[in-house]
């Protein structure tokens, strides 16, 4: 049975304390007039059914973008797997119907267009469990999808086996890889520090995309 926009739940990551960027959010820096986040969610939104903000913190800086915020559901900030299992907590509560998470980093502007359809692929492709996307040889492990039925796996990996690195933990599944070029330019491109944000709006002015 095909999946379908709606048995996707889209999480936006943004839980990181930004110290490259000097602190505050990545993702409210501003890139091409608007907020980096702005890019992500005009990219991400068409390609699944509800989208969620995993962010630590006052809610109320994010309240321009209509969107719920979720904080993290562990304690600690223990990193991105927090934000992988906030994501997939959210959907059991607020989306039923869905039965994944794609989980996608808030200071990556560029992220592709068609990220879902190619992590399934990988997916259907090798029977696996869950999948990331990788670019230029390098796996970007919080770039994924997840299916929410490993909620209760993930808790106890983070909460009674302190797990804190995403590739411990997909190790323990079958993990398909979905390929993207890095030409011209890397999809998965971070904005960690000033002058990647300088890089990124020289991106933007040329369209090298």
């Amino acid at each position: 049975m095909p999946i379908e926009r709606d048995d996707i739940v889209g999480v936006l990551l943004a839980g990181g304390q930004s110290r490259r960027m000097g602190g505050g959010d990545k993702s409210l820096r501003h890139l091409a007039g608007r907020p980096i986040l702005s890019h992500v969610i005009e990219r991400i939104r068409g390609q699944v059914g509800k989208l969620v903000l995993n962010a630590n913190g006052d809610p109320e800086r994010f309240a321009g973008f209509d969107l719920p915020v979720a904080p993290d559901v562990v304690e600690g900030q223990p990193g991105p797997l927090a934000g992988v299992l906030t994501g997939m907590r959210w959907a059991t509560q607020h989306a039923p119907e869905a039965s994944w998470i794609l989980t996608v980093a808030t200071d990556a502007p560029f992220v592709p267009t068609d990220i879902v359809s190619r992590l399934l692929a990988a997916i259907e492709a090798e029977h696996a469990d869950l999948a990331c996307a990788a670019s230029g040889g390098r796996r970007h492990p919080v770039i994924g999808l997840w299916p929410v039925r490993l909620a209760d796996n993930l808790q106890k990996a983070i909460e009674q086996e302190d797990i804190r690195k995403v590739d411990l933990w997909t190790a323990r599944f079958k993990l398909a890889v979905a390929e993207f070029s890095e030409k011209p330019t890397d999809p998965f491109f971070n904005v960690n520090r000033p002058d990647d944000l300088d890089e990124a709006e020289r991106v933007c002015q040329v369209g090298v995309l």
